[in-house]
């Protein structure tokens, strides 16, 4: 399918804030959020059903994609970002009418559980969308100069960002030297192999490049979400591997007996053919890359660098 790239955002353009997932526990986040996003001269229009809670999802099914509806139709919104993620995206993608967001594309931003939403949107739609910092969860508070820098140049200049600088100008390790290029997909490994046996999860893998990154997950519920794409092929079709952080995945019992997330990883990507990155700098995370999800790149594992080779917004 051919990509669609929402228009860029401009001086004083309208950002949409909805909740496809989970409400924050501290709702104050949210108008946190917005302040911030309206100290740098952008307007906000607020979901009507955004601050509802129902158990861990942020209100029905039906009020979550009617907010996500109405945002995407709503001609003076130019941008939408999620207030977080957690729960609750997977619930809505067979109500969601894919034709209003590619009749209406613009900047969607979130990530996380957010993936659902991504993957869904550029397999039905081809719509590029950004896997960056969300309301409440990144901007309500302290936001990193490189989380923040990366973002809004992402979503504000049609122009590559080309070779990712890293924090302290540092160097990726890497797996099976060498580069690969292609369109990168992915994002949360627990919420793409969730994905996987549905109508929503990437018909054709070849000549993509896999991003994956996750928090909480222990390393045999990991070994079980590598396993899950090993025996699905994914690893046989894909071009290349980025690996983000994996944030607090391994036993907090000591007692228990457990690999490590490292030997884990190992076990899995030793045997693979294909170039492979880690310890990128996107996922739950202080020091964020902001990634168009569908948008072409490339990886050195030799050298250690990934480069974005075109922009996410025209």
């Amino acid at each position: 399918m051919r990509t669609i790239k929402p228009k860029k955002l401009k001086k004083n353009g309208v950002i949409g804030i909805i909740s496809p997932a989970s409400s924050p526990e501290d709702i104050t986040q949210i108008e946190k959020g917005v302040r911030y996003l309206e100290r740098l001269g952008y307007r906000t229009k607020i979901g009507k059903n955004v601050g509802k809670s129902s158990g861990y999802l942020a209100g029905s099914d039906e009020e979550r994609v009617k907010d996500l509806h109405e945002m995407f139709k709503d001609k003076i919104v130019d941008a939408i970002i999620c207030v977080r993620g957690g729960y609750g995206a997977f619930r809505i993608l067979d109500l969601i009418d894919y034709k209003i967001i590619k009749n209406n594309p613009k900047i969607f931003v979130g990530f996380s559980e957010i993936t659902a939403l991504q993957i869904a949107i550029l397999q039905k739609t081809g719509l590029i969308t950004f896997a960056g910092p969300m309301l409440a969860s990144n901007l309500s508070g302290k936001i990193s100069s490189f989380t923040e820098d990366h973002f809004w140049k992402s979503i504000t200049s049609n122009k590559k960002a080309g070779r990712i600088k890293l924090p302290n100008n540092s160097k990726l390790p890497g797996i099976n030297k060498g580069n690969a290029s292609g369109r990168i997909i992915g994002g949360n490994l627990a919420v793409f192999g969730a994905l996987f046996g549905t109508e929503y999860f990437p018909n054709d893998l070849k000549n993509k490049i896999l991003l994956l990154e996750d928090i909480g997950e222990v390393p045999y519920k990991i070994d079980r979400l590598m396993n899950q794409l090993r025996l699905a092929k994914v690893f046989k079709k894909i071009n290349g591997m980025i690996l983000g952080r994996f944030v607090d995945c391994y036993e907090h019992d000591p007692s228990k007996n457990t690999l490590t997330l490292g030997e884990v990883m190992d076990n899995y990507l030793n045997r693979l053919s294909v170039p492979i990155v880690y310890t990128f700098p996107h996922g739950h995370i202080e020091d964020m890359v902001t990634v168009p999800i569908g948008i072409n790149v490339k990886l050195n594992a030799t050298k250690g660098f990934v480069e974005f080779n075109e922009s996410g917004v025209k």
